[in-house]
């Protein structure tokens, strides 16, 4: 028999195995590709890569051009594949051993339990209020009391939708030891607009992570940044292999980022399209919608496993979380294009209404 890791069997892994949806509203994903412009820029780009080297130049010039954009260094920015890879490699980074704490709220995004498992890190979630609003006071005290080596805060909050002021989280980092790294995972930020990179400069332990899957529709080039102390940065650093990042998502993240303005209308439109279908799902009987600030809305149904699987007979992929801690009969539906909005409101109107 093979000698696998201790522990290796026994991990929770995360489920991305994908029907063909006529209608996929159910990872986040912007149901949108490339605007027309970026497209014609970026294949141009892509025509001039030198394929037989390794992207050293095409990774600092993605680093200078967020450094400038956020009135930083180049060393105060590291690349990663998208924003789960840099998050993985923190819990990594300020893992080790049971000993070490790692503090998030519950639910937010599932992979932070996994991940303080692979980092043989002991992972203290705290729970949300009813409403999934975060109780800050409560959240300090479980960092204080456990002396976690790392404090994790998803802004807003996924899969709830819960957006935290930047005062919240300026609270909890004041509040907690300064050898405690305070992650803000702001994967979700471009919907929002409320930003705690303007505390970075303010509290050396804090660092922001952010991804271009969610806003600038870049799921399959995965790519992401964290944006910290240069201390921080070269110590995190260490945990990746060298020429982590391919050219390609390199060169697509670098046009995109430079272009990022051609995003502000899609952007908007996502935002309208979330604010119309909340509306129009706080009307159907027995159906409770949670405000949001992402791509996305969580609703809570009594017969949410059954309304998914009637959504999975018309080709519709939506996330059910089943039984999981503080989501049970709860469903996330991405924002799509507005004809696929209306198309899975009209099956859940249908199902709820008794029609189906």
């Amino acid at each position: 028999m093979l000698k696998y890791r201790t522990g290796l069997k026994d991990m929770p892994s995360y489920d991305v195995v994908e029907r063909d949806w006529e209608i996929k509203v159910n990872a986040n994903e912007c149901n949108m590709n490339l605007p027309p412009m970026v497209e014609d820029r970026l294949m141009g780009r892509l025509s001039r890569v030198a394929y037989n080297r390794y992207p050293n130049e095409e990774y600092d010039a993605l680093r200078e051009q967020i450094a400038d954009n956020h009135k930083l260094q180049k060393e105060n920015v590291l690349l990663g594949s998208g924003s789960s890879e840099i998050i993985e490699k923190l819990f990594y980074c300020f893992g080790g051993t049971k000993a070490k704490k790692i503090v998030y709220p519950e639910p937010s995004f599932s992979m932070y339990r996994i991940y303080a498992k692979a980092a043989q890190a002991q992972g203290v979630p705290v729970p949300l209020e009813a409403d999934y609003s975060l109780d800050v006071d409560k959240f300090v005290t479980a960092v204080n009391e456990n002396k976690a080596s790392l404090a994790v805060i998803c802004n807003p909050n996924n899969p709830t939708g819960t957006g935290y002021s930047v005062s919240d989280i300026e609270f909890i980092a004041q509040n907690i030891p300064g050898n405690c790294a305070l992650l803000i995972d702001e994967a979700y930020m471009e919907f929002y607009g409320r930003t705690s990179v303007g505390l970075l400069k303010k509290y050396p332990n804090l660092i922001i992570a952010r991804t271009f899957s969610k806003a600038y529709g870049l799921a399959a080039a995965r790519v992401g940044y964290m944006l910290a102390g240069k201390d921080i940065v070269t110590m995190i650093e260490k945990s990746y292999m060298p020429y982590h990042l391919n050219v390609l998502s390199l060169a697509t993240a670098d046009i995109v980022y430079q272009m990022r303005h051609e995003y502000v209308p899609r952007i908007q439109m996502m935002i309208a399209e979330r604010k119309r279908m909340s509306s129009e799902l706080d009307k159907l009987p027995g159906v409770t919608v949670y405000p949001s600030e992402t791509n996305f809305v969580l609703i809570k149904y009594a017969k949410a496993k059954e309304l998914n699987k009637y959504l999975e007979t018309k080709g519709i992929g939506v996330r059910c979380f089943g039984d999981a801690p503080g989501l049970n009969n709860c469903l996330r539906i991405s924002m799509g294009l507005r004809e696929e909005n209306d198309r899975w409101y009209d099956a859940i109107k249908q199902f709820v209404e008794g029609r189906a």
